[in-house]
């Protein structure tokens, strides 16, 4: 089953049951999608429109890459969930003789840095989304501006999300050289990312 292809109903109903996945990390890639969305829906609304005659080939390519990040992120739904479910194949794994225990050590370690590696990607990517909204606030429809307020809101919620899943399975993962690397790249947007979204906020004038 791609939790992609379901109806909204039914995703939030399977993400509130008593199965672990759709998660955090998929309910990131959701947010992030509904970010992309919103921007490429503000730079649609802009394209042809009286008045933004200026601004016609930024949204043509704003609205392209937005609608190439929301594809990615929507695929990042089943991703993440994917990575979570390799996780719980990995400790199922026979731990018998020294050697499957040795097998399933190292497969389990290897799962989780790719279900700590699928959302440090949709963050990452998430932030970028933030460029997009801000032009899309200042320069685009202005009948539209909320919903550009709403992408950067949406945005960077889907990386403070995102990254709260990689930091959980962090804790799991003993590699600290791997670990440490993670946690500078995500520290280093973390620093960022909510006055980024403020400065778009108090661009909005309503």
């Amino acid at each position: 089953m791609l939790l992609r292809e379901l109806t909204i109903t039914n995703f939030i109903n399977e993400t509130g049951s008593n199965s672990p996945a759709p998660g955090g990390g998929s309910i990131a890639a959701l947010s992030a999608a509904s970010a992309a969305a919103l921007i490429e829906m503000v730079a649609n609304l802009t394209i042809g429109k009286k008045g933004y005659e200026e601004v016609q080939l930024e949204m043509e390519n704003i609205k392209n890459e937005a609608a190439t990040l929301k594809d990615s992120f929507v695929l990042y739904i089943d991703k993440d969930a994917g990575a979570f479910n390799q996780i719980m194949a990995a400790f199922k794994l026979p731990k018998v003789t020294e050697e499957e225990k040795a097998m399933r050590t190292v497969t389990i370690q290897e799962a989780f840095k790719r279900a700590a590696i699928v959302p440090f990607e949709i963050g990452k990517s998430a932030y970028d989304l933030l460029d997009l909204a801000e032009r899309v606030v200042l320069r685009g429809n202005k009948n539209a501006v909320t919903d550009g307020a709403v992408a950067a809101m949406n945005a960077r919620t889907a990386v403070h999300s995102a990254f709260y899943n990689t930091k959980i399975n962090l804790s799991s993962i003993k590699d600290p050289t791997f670990v440490n690397i993670m946690v500078t790249d995500m520290s280093a947007i973390e620093s960022k990312v909510d006055a980024w979204e403020q400065a778009i906020l108090q661009q909005v004038r309503l």
